[in-house]
């Protein structure tokens, strides 16, 4: 199993506003404790395993678990052949066992003998759109900043950008995402959006409250 992560749908702040395909993540998820994350092994993912199995589904490749938490119990929403955004932005970055080498032992059938690293640091993705979105918005818009300066504890990752006559510019509703890494939710938040800062484009926007059920009450968004 590789590392959970909760994701943000909603345009607005406080979860409100419309739905979108994802404002941000976080990853570990604070109350995805060992008794909720056993509930979701021996209820959802070892009956799926057993009913690839009877179903003779010889499957190899990613298993994407949508979930939702109802009075702590978890239920599917749905299952993706292929990993989930913006929870790649969190997910990936915090793994340190190689991904090539992952792949590789998912083609030889020797999964079972490869140990998981992950690295226990919190990380925070927020991710920066078009004006107008998710509904229309204008393209091509130039952006700044790209070349600030990053420690290597922060990452841009692109989604709608090009690049138009030497720079690069927006081509579509997500624009691009910061990830960082911090020691909570909230140092992590705090830097990824330290990184956006001083990134711009005409229409920028961004929540400033990802992650913010589990922050510092001061910093809640109502």
């Amino acid at each position: 199993m590789l590392p959970e992560a909760k994701d943000y749908k909603r345009i607005g702040e406080g979860d409100r506003g419309l739905n979108t395909g994802g404002m941000g993540a976080v990853s570990p998820v604070p109350f995805a404790t060992p008794g909720f994350m056993f509930k979701v092994e021996e209820r959802i993912i070892k009956p799926t395993i057993a009913g690839l199995h009877k179903e003779g589904i010889d499957y190899e490749g990613f298993l994407f678990f949508g979930l939702i938490k109802v009075d702590n119990d978890p239920y599917v929403i749905e299952y993706n052949c292929r990993m989930g955004d913006p929870e790649t932005e969190v997910i990936i970055p915090r793994l340190e066992t190689d991904l090539v080498g992952l792949f590789v032992a998912a083609t030889q059938q020797e999964l079972d003998t490869v140990k998981l690293r992950v690295d226990p640091r919190s990380a925070v993705t927020i991710m920066a759109v078009s004006r107008g979105y998710p509904s229309a918005y204008e393209k091509g818009f130039p952006i700044t900043g790209l070349d600030s300066q990053l420690d290597k504890d922060s990452f841009i990752f692109h989604a709608g950008t090009s690049q138009q006559d030497g720079q690069i510019v927006t081509s579509g509703g997500r624009v691009l995402c910061a990830t960082s890494f911090g020691k909570s939710v909230g140092e992590a938040a705090d830097r990824s959006l330290e990184v956006l800062n001083e990134i711009y484009f005409d229409g920028i926007y961004y929540r400033s409250d990802i992650g913010y059920e589990f922050r510092p009450t001061e910093i809640k968004r109502t």
